[in-house]
């Protein structure tokens, strides 16, 4: 055959990829939907355009040559990333990457995301925590859930709740503490965290005169919780994160006592990136979860 420099059509690669694959011009139109008369057609169009035999025919036996091989599996590897990358073009809109802090991550969210998939099936959502402030066009973040005293100027904001801050720790610690009132937390060991709500002005609410003992101080709430859930002492629980915790029996509020908590959780987002339906489904969702939770 001579060769020659036209481009054959997509379509002609399309179907000769598929015959060399299924080795039979009749299974290769029952995947592509035409007949086996058009397969051979296709084919035989394709080896006069690229000037190069790609079968072999013997009768009714079909074999690919050594440059069809090559061919089609060059092709296999080109489809494979085509329709990968129509699967991602399709699927974009529909992934949402949340950035949360790790305590709201593993204390609250980790909890409801079988509750947040069964109504947004068709969501990919993906969480990433962290304690810095992610930058969204760097990082790749959609949103984010924000705990501050006010929405940030820069960001498109709505409130999602405020909580409150009180003693929480495991029952057996409060019954072998026996902390049946304000005062007793002097025999108590304080779990310190970096809230703004601190323990003296807890005691302060509560009415103790004396200024709260010293304690061991950790920097994550996650940890502090674990810590009293193991009996290791007393944490001052920001309500959203020990409700499932108190449900559960895992802690327990000794006191009626309570601060009220100056940050609020705020989902955010940027004012100028372009907003999608699945954005708004997982914002919407939220909402959902703080209004049941209070």
């Amino acid at each position: 055959m001579r060769l020659t420099h036209a481009k054959p059509p997509l379509r002609s690669l399309q179907v000769f990829e598929a015959a060399a694959r299924c080795g039979s011009f009749t299974a290769a139109g029952g995947e592509l939907g035409i007949t086996q008369s058009g397969v051979s057609r296709q084919v035989s169009d394709l080896e006069a355009t690229l000037g190069v035999a790609l079968f072999l025919r013997n009768g009714a036996r079909l074999s690919v040559t050594p440059a069809g091989e090559r061919l089609a599996r060059q092709l296999a590897d080109a489809f494979a990333q085509t329709w990968s990358a129509v699967a991602d073009a399709q699927r974009s809109d529909q992934i949402v990457t949340l950035s949360m802090l790790p305590s709201v991550a593993a204390r609250w969210f980790a909890s409801r995301l079988g509750d947040f998939l069964s109504a947004n099936p068709d969501i990919d959502l993906r969480i990433t925590a962290s304690r810095h402030l992610v930058d969204f066009v760097t990082e790749g973040v959609d949103a984010a859930i924000r705990y501050s005293p006010a929405p940030p100027g820069n960001l498109e904001a709505v409130k999602l709740g405020t909580e409150t801050v009180t003693p929480v720790c495991s029952a057996e610690y409060a019954e072998k503490h026996e902390l049946d009132a304000p005062e007793d937390m002097y025999r108590a060991t304080l779990l310190c965290g970096d809230i703004p709500e601190d323990w003296p002005a807890w005691f302060e609410a509560a009415g103790c005169q004396q200024s709260p003992p010293a304690g061991p101080r950790l920097g994550d709430d996650g940890a502090i919780l674990q810590a009293a859930v193991e009996g290791q002492g007393v944490a001052l629980g920001r309500s959203l994160l020990v409700a499932d915790d108190i449900a559960a029996g895992r802690l327990v509020a000794p006191f009626h006592v309570s601060l009220d908590a100056s940050h609020a959780y705020w989902f955010v987002r940027p004012k100028d990136m372009a907003t999608t339906h699945a954005i708004n489904a997982v914002e919407e969702w939220l909402i959902g979860q703080f209004e049941v939770q209070h």
